[in-house]
């Protein structure tokens, strides 16, 4: 008797989802007779896991802020609202809010100032495209403020784009072999980008900043970025991988919340990759600041830095932190255990360090935070010009903008009041101040649309 020919139907009646291998295995099935047996030891190399629901309930999160005013009222609601979406993905087993989170992106996105543990599973989007956000502080002694200043105005780059090819530094030989033996990393684009945006700081809230150790009173330097168009690179290609995991592994989770599981090769890789980025980032920071050095004649008095947009790895726990500072000494392996939380241009950085509690999960604030979008901020203040604005906000301080232009957005009153983000701190037990670099002046991108070469007319 001829045996009876199968068709999807089969496969779905026996378990198996949908996927482009069905008509494969249909015709290898169909072809060779295969008994029902045959069959069942056929198809098993295309099983899969078994899909994962959301948690019923959003699993509970430390909320470690408090609303000073109706303002952060409404910050603080829009907060808890994208957390508690987020909360409810499969993997996640634990998370925190700190005193400056607040939305980014649709609702069910990781906050800024979001940290969130999942189990044996990496989020390209919860650690976002500016992987390895971070901050490193160089402490060249007691020189004129002004002199390192122009130095760093010299050494540094910050808008779109590389540098020219005459004006790179030089790329290190053991970084070359780490892109070129990762897979996610080995691409030419890849490596040409890694080449040209070394020693740049790109644009936003990134910046360089001149200032005075209150302890020491010596003349330090604080940078500010992440691992440019190589990390938003590879977060692109993270989020590829991690969605054609989320559609076989949990389809109703959002899609800004895919994971890669760390436990198959492309996990692995994408660990390691991760890996490789954070040094190429602290690469970044490193040639801005030997250059000022170098520019002064001067020697590095100390160093330390620590990212705060990263991935955190603990047994099986991986912690998501997007704008949030890692306290905890077993999340970075330097010796320091100093960290930087930036307030605003006209504010002291904080020097902190700290240890891990239930609440704080081992992290901190990373700065002041906004209450309000960019725009909405230039809007309230479309009485005054920009320049009037820059001069109340800023007297006193040598504060300029590498475009020339003014970018009213990252000023001061852009972001939340420093002294209440302070008070939270202590308050929530989320690291101890040890020093304050207090400020003297800073280098931003500014508003390098305004005026672009590109938007002028001929």
């Amino acid at each position: 008797m001829e045996k009876k020919m199968i068709n999807g139907n089969t496969l779905i009646d026996l378990g198996y989802r949908p996927g482009k291998w069905f008509k494969k295995a249909i015709e290898h099935i169909n072809a060779n007779s295969l008994t029902d047996d045959e069959m069942k030891t056929y198809l098993e190399q295309f099983k899969t896991a078994p899909v994962m629901d959301l948690h019923d309930q959003p699993i509970d999160f430390s909320i470690n802020i408090k609303a000073e005013n109706e303002l952060e009222k409404s910050n603080v609601a829009s907060v808890l609202n994208t957390m508690q979406k987020v909360m409810q993905t499969p993997t996640v087993v634990d998370g925190a809010i700190m005193p400056d989170a607040c939305p980014s992106g649709p609702e069910g996105t990781i906050p800024v100032g979001g940290v969130v543990v999942t189990e044996n599973a990496i989020h390209p989007g919860m650690h976002s495209a500016d992987i390895c956000c971070s901050l490193m502080l160089s402490d060249y002694g007691k020189v004129d403020p002004k002199l390192v200043l122009d130095a760093a105005h010299e050494a540094t780059h910050f808008g779109p784009g590389g540098r020219s090819r005459d004006d790179q530094y030089r790329f290190p030989a053991d970084l070359l072999a780490a892109f070129n033996g990762n897979s996610f990393l080995n691409q030419r684009f890849m490596i040409q980008d890694a080449r040209k945006h070394l020693g740049t700081q790109g644009d936003g809230n990134h910046f360089l900043y001149v200032g005075i150790s209150k302890a020491t009173g010596h003349t330090v330097v604080v940078t500010h970025h992440g691992s440019r168009a190589p990390g938003a690179k590879l977060f692109k290609a993270g989020m590829k991988v991690a969605e054609k995991f989320r559609r076989n592994l949990s389809p109703k989770t959002l899609k800004q919340n895919a994971w890669i599981p760390f436990d198959t090769e492309e996990g692995q890789e994408y660990w390691k990759a991760l890996q490789v980025m954070r040094d190429w980032t602290k690469q970044n920071h490193t040639c801005i600041h030997d250059d000022i050095a170098d520019k002064l004649q001067l020697d590095v008095k100390d160093r330390f830095w620590n990212e705060h947009n990263f991935v955190f790895k603990e047994g099986n726990h991986f912690y998501h932190a997007k704008g949030a500072t890692p306290l905890h000494p077993s999340f970075m392996p330097e010796d320091s255990d100093l960290r930087l939380i930036p307030l605003n241009m006209a504010s002291q950085i904080l020097v902190v360090k700290g240890q891990k509690s239930a609440t704080n999960l081992g992290f901190a604030p990373h700065g002041a935070g906004r209450n309000m979008s960019r725009t909405q901020h230039k809007r309230n203040n479309d009485h005054k010009t920009d320049a009037e604005i820059f001069a109340d906000e800023t007297a006193g301080l040598d504060v300029r903008f590498y475009s020339n232009e003014i970018d009213i957005s990252e000023l001061p009153s852009a972001y939340k009041n420093a002294d209440t983000v302070r008070q939270q701190m202590k308050e929530f037990g989320l690291g101890e101040v040890v020093d304050e670099i207090l400020p003297y002046g800073s280098i931003m991108a500014g508003d390098h649309n305004k005026n672009a070469p590109w938007r002028k007319k001929k």
